[in-house]
C-alpha cells in the first residue's frame, strides 16, 4: 500500500495545494470557487467540528477514503463508491493530428468549463477549479465541447481529473486525446499519472483499463452537507 496514495486528498491539501484549500491540522478543504472537497489527516478520527469555521450552513462536499458515523451538525447526502487507478501503461505518443482543435484552458475559458462540467458531471467541480493545474480542451468553432485536466497532486502522483466531453460531440474520442495528452507530458515530467471513476460506470473503468491504467483500490466516497 502506498501512504500517499491511501489518503491523497489530505496529502493534496496539506501539501501542493494548501495554497488553495483552508482548514486545520486535522481537516482540509479547497477554498470556496475550487472543488467542493473536504479531507482528513486520519480518517478514523474525522474533524469535522474543526471544519466549521470554513463553511456554511447548506455547504455540501465530496469526502473519500471515510465512512465512518457522521458528526452532529452534518448531514450524510449521498454515498457510493469509487475505482483509484493508477497508470501502469507506456509513454503515450505525442498526439500531433492536425485538426484535432487541443488547446490549453485559459482563464477566460472558466465559465464555459464550468459550463460543460455542471452539464456532464465529471465529478466535484468549481469556477476555479481549472487553476489547480494544467487544463486541456477541444473547440469547435470557439465552443468548449471536451476537456481534461489535473487536479489532486501529492509526492509523484498526479490526478487527471475533469474528464468529459458534450453529449452533441461523444464517440469521437476527444477525451481520450486529451487524456493521453496529459498522461504523457505527466510522465516526461517525472510524475505517476491516476484518476477516479464511479464503481458503477463499467463503460468508463473499461475505457480506462484498457487505456493503461490499473485498479489501486475501491474506495468510498460520500457527499455531506453542513447543517
Amino acid at each position: 500500500m502506498n501512504e500517499l496514495l491511501d489518503n491523497i486528498s489530505w496529502h493534496t491539501l496539506s501539501g501542493p495545494h494548501a495554497r488553495f484549500s483552508v482548514g486545520t491540522a486535522t481537516v482540509r478543504r479547497y477554498a470556496p470557487g475550487f472543488s467542493p472537497i473536504i479531507a482528513f489527516a486520519d480518517m478514523d478520527q474525522p474533524d469535522l467540528a474543526a471544519l466549521a469555521g470554513f463553511c456554511a450552513s447548506g455547504d455540501h462536499f465530496y469526502c473519500a477514503d471515510w465512512s465512518g458515523v457522521v458528526s452532529a451538525g452534518w448531514r450524510l447526502e449521498a454515498e457510493t463508491r469509487m475505482f483509484r487507478m493508477v497508470w501502469a501503461g507506456d509513454l503515450p505518443e505525442d498526439d500531433a493530428t492536425p485538426g484535432t482543435g487541443m488547446a490549453p484552458l485559459a482563464a477566460a475559458d472558466a465559465p464555459q468549463a464550468l459550463a460543460l462540467a455542471q452539464l456532464t458531471q465529471p465529478g466535484p467541480f468549481g469556477p476555479r477549479t481549472i487553476e489547480l493545474g494544467e487544463y486541456l480542451g477541444c473547440f469547435e468553432d470557439g465552443r468548449l465541447v471536451a476537456m481534461a485536466g489535473e487536479r489532486m497532486q501529492a509526492g509523484p502522483f498526479h490526478e487527471i481529473s475533469g474528464v468529459c466531453t458534450h453529449p452533441d460531440f461523444q464517440a469521437r474520442g476527444m477525451a481520450r486525446r486529451l487524456m493521453l495528452a496529459l498522461i504523457r507530458r505527466q510522465m516526461q515530467r517525472g510524475e505517476t499519472p491516476f484518476l477516479h471513476v464511479m464503481s458503477d460506470n463499467a463503460t468508463a473503468h473499461g475505457l480506462y483499463l484498457r487505456m493503461g491504467f490499473e485498479d489501486y483500490r475501491e474506495v468510498p466516497v460520500r457527499v455531506i452537507s453542513r447543517l
